[in-house]
């Protein structure tokens, strides 16, 4: 007999099924035994009767422990107070791997013993909840791109063009051609494929050797970074909007029970719709100011900033027009300000910061070499780079959405670690 999965017994009410999965409790009062299994689609209830099952099956069931995997056969019934409106009428089960003293018990553990354990760890339901609004978040990025008629290209990981400086960045030796760098951005290479297809998107994982313990920060994390030929800062703002709302409204109607496993509030979700209200950075740094903040003019924004900033919105913020000193090189100069860049930061309610970066680019040649110089940068290296101002250049933004960033926020959970299956962090490298 076929196995069948958890979530499709509903379509089999008063069949005999079989199913594989993992026990998760087990309680019995003498002659009447009950297991809670799992298979990864969902939760039934096994039910087996002393009476009406044999010796065997019976003495297996007294076997069972947490994590136990096993196969069950038995009839499907309906039950409203089960899991999914069924349980399981067993008849047989077999201990395909047992479980002995397994660590994770239902009792509470720290997070550091967790971490220790995190290929245990995902079994749980919050974090099974976890996982699954993260693939939604992914699968909702890739057909929003696609639907918008843009083209994947994907960029390399060992590079020896850098997109922000040196000293964030994982080295090491390329065999004969000196350093290469595990890449922060694939934006450099996104660039040089909208002269090809006007609009492209990269989505992989970037590294950070940033020596940073906060709550919004991992060393190897997922980025999506659309490029559009001919768009303006303006227009990048407006995709912006357009793409995180769809995101949203996305997991919002296809992961009710996930977002109610994990008690998410999702009237502030619902909120998210443009457009986003917008503000110069050097309005912000005036608002700040009068909230209370000591920041000053030329400084980029720290995390408490963005938090403080945020609260006066409900829904994304987007900040734009930087200072230049404080941003990366590729950023356009404002015609209006040379002292800023034609950039924006989009900024997450509720206390999540920062979750996209964008800009329009340079497209002057001079300007843009320029701008390598004064950073320390190898010319030699942007060469390729430098060739996309010479032959055609033209108008085109971008922006960088970190999808563990996003993942924590619609999913609600306090740390970025958790939006990802096994975090990389300064002090993490195991599992």
């Amino acid at each position: 007999m076929a196995a069948v999965q958890i979530s499709e017994l509903r379509a089999h009410v008063g069949d005999t099924v079989t199913l594989r999965g993992w026990v998760v409790t087990t309680r019995s009062s003498g002659k009447i035994a009950f297991a809670v299994v799992r298979d990864g689609s969902g939760y039934v209830q096994g039910v087996l009767s002393k009476n009406e099952v044999p010796e065997a099956t019976w003495d297996a069931f007294g076997s069972l422990t947490q994590e136990t995997s096993v196969t069950l056969t038995g009839a499907v019934r309906e039950e409203p107070r089960s899991p999914g409106g069924v349980e399981l009428a067993v008849t047989e089960l077999e201990v395909v791997g047992p479980s002995v003293d397994y660590p994770i018990s239902p009792k509470e553990h720290g997070t550091t013993y967790l971490f220790e354990h995190r290929h245990l760890w995902l079994r749980t339901r919050r974090q099974a909840a976890i996982a699954r609004v993260r693939h939604e978040v992914e699968q909702a990025i890739r057909d929003y791109f696609y639907q918008e008629g843009f083209t994947l290209v994907d960029t390399p990981i060992l590079t020896g063009a850098i997109g922000e400086e040196a000293g964030n960045l994982f080295a090491t030796d390329y065999f004969d051609l000196g350093k290469a760098y595990l890449a922060q951005t694939g934006q450099l290479y996104v660039e040089a494929a909208a002269a090809a297809f006007g609009k492209v998107y990269c989505f992989g994982p970037t590294f950070r050797a940033e020596k940073s313990k906060t709550r919004r920060h991992l060393t190897e994390f997922w980025m999506v970074e659309p490029e559009v030929a001919f768009n303006d800062s303006d227009a990048n703002m407006r995709l912006q909007e357009s793409f995180v709302s769809y995101i949203v409204a996305r997991v919002l109607d296809r992961r009710k029970e996930e977002l109610k496993e994990l008690e998410r509030d999702t009237a502030p979700l619902e909120r998210v719709q443009p457009p986003f209200p917008r503000i110069s950075y050097t309005d912000a740094v005036a608002r700040l100011n009068g909230l209370g903040s000591d920041m000053t003019w030329g400084t980029d924004l720290g995390g408490d900033d963005e938090t403080l900033l945020a609260k006066d919105y409900d829904r994304p913020v987007l900040v734009y027009n930087y200072p230049k000193e404080v941003k990366a090189f590729y950023m356009k100069e404002n015609p209006a300000d040379p002292r800023t860049v034609l950039n924006n930061d989009c900024l997450a309610p509720e206390g999540y910061g920062e979750i996209i970066g964008g800009s329009q680019r340079e497209d002057d040649y001079d300007k843009l070499l320029a701008r390598i110089h004064q950073q320390g940068l190898d010319p030699e290296r942007y060469r390729w780079y430098l060739d996309l101002r010479k032959y055609g250049t033209f108008v085109h933004a971008g922006f960088g959405l970190g999808l563990e960033r996003t993942v924590a926020w619609i999913a609600g959970i306090p740390h970025i670690r958790e939006a990802i299956a096994f975090p990389r962090q300064i002090h993490r490298l195991y599992p």
